[in-house]
């Protein structure tokens, strides 16, 4: 076992441990700054199913009418906590679709790692 050969941001050396075969951790490792490349460019490009747009603009016109006086404010009450109980239920909808991806990210470090331990 070794240290990474890299350095960090702020100048310093990486303190990562990598093992006998390599030389750089995965944020360090020349090799692979493809592969950091495209699961960075996959952050935040979630497209979702035009809930939350359309949530918006709901909200948005129930302000409207009910400044307005169209609709009474009892009634603007309940329909805003009924969009945000919709709002919770999309949010926590995207934590788990998170929260799968990430495990089977962390599935496949894991089988990694047990390759390297083998050797």
């Amino acid at each position: 076992m070794a240290q990474c050969a890299g350095i960090k941001r702020n100048g310093g050396r990486c303190t990562v441990v990598v093992g006998p075969v390599h030389t750089h951790c995965y944020a360090h490792d020349p090799e692979r700054s493809q592969e950091r490349r495209r699961n960075a460019s996959r952050g935040g490009k979630s497209k979702g199913n035009g809930e939350l747009a359309y949530l918006k603009k709901q909200v948005k016109d129930l302000a409207s009418d009910v400044l307005e006086g169209k609709v009474e404010k009892g009634r603007a009450a309940v329909a805003n906590q009924l969009y945000n109980t919709l709002i919770r239920a999309i949010e926590q909808d995207r934590k788990m679709r998170e929260l799968g991806e990430l495990a089977e990210r962390l599935e496949a470090l894991e089988e990694v790692l047990r390759g390297r331990k083998a050797r």
